[in-house]
């Protein structure tokens, strides 16, 4: 292995999980996947013109995120959603691994998924301005300016869409997902 070859294997070691994760919740789990490898080929493509003008995960994210919206605007994608239930492996943990606080009861546990999974349906439905931003910012815990880099808008368009998209999810959260038990 060269230089480079190994220092894309860090990469890829390090953001792959999360590049993935990124993506489930754009695309869904069966689309994940395989935009992850469409990712990982185009970073080892670019990593020798990346100038490092920006940090290497805000370039990583803007990848994945124009490879997302590409995969978006597919009309096949759109009909293929339409049938695609939400990925089970995105559940909320049992136990708090900081803490090591008792496992829910059952009933708890029931609550927080289908709370959880009713929170990734109405993300999901967001449209994709909207949806990239509130994905970056409340399940990536992307930093606003960060967002503003990755998607090449000013941070001004990032407050309002994420301001927006907030607003519309939680419209969306309080009409059908029980929402007055968990907000």
């Amino acid at each position: 292995m060269d230089v480079g070859e190994l220092e894309f294997q860090k990469i890829y070691d390090l953001y792959q999980p999360r590049i993935h994760r990124y993506l489930v919740h754009l695309v869904g789990e069966l689309e994940a996947e395989d935009l992850a490898q469409e990712v990982f080929v185009k970073v080892s493509q670019g990593l020798k013109t990346f100038r490092g003008e920006s940090q290497l995960s805000t370039w990583l994210y803007r990848i994945a995120t124009n490879t997302a919206i590409d995969k978006i605007r597919t009309l096949s994608f759109r009909q293929d959603t339409e049938l695609i239930l939400l990925d089970e492996s995105t559940e909320p943990e049992d136990k708090d691994m900081w803490t090591g606080a008792e496992t829910p009861s059952l009933e708890q546990q029931l609550m927080q998924k289908e709370m959880f999974q009713c929170f990734l349906d109405y993300v999901k439905r967001l449209p994709t301005n909207y949806r990239t931003v509130v994905v970056l910012s409340e399940l990536e815990q992307v930093p606003n300016n960060e967002i503003a880099e990755i998607l090449g808008l000013s941070l001004d368009v990032v407050k309002i869409r994420l301001y927006r998209g907030r607003t519309r999810l939680l419209q969306e959260l309080r009409a059908h997902c029980k929402a007055e038990d968990w907000l």
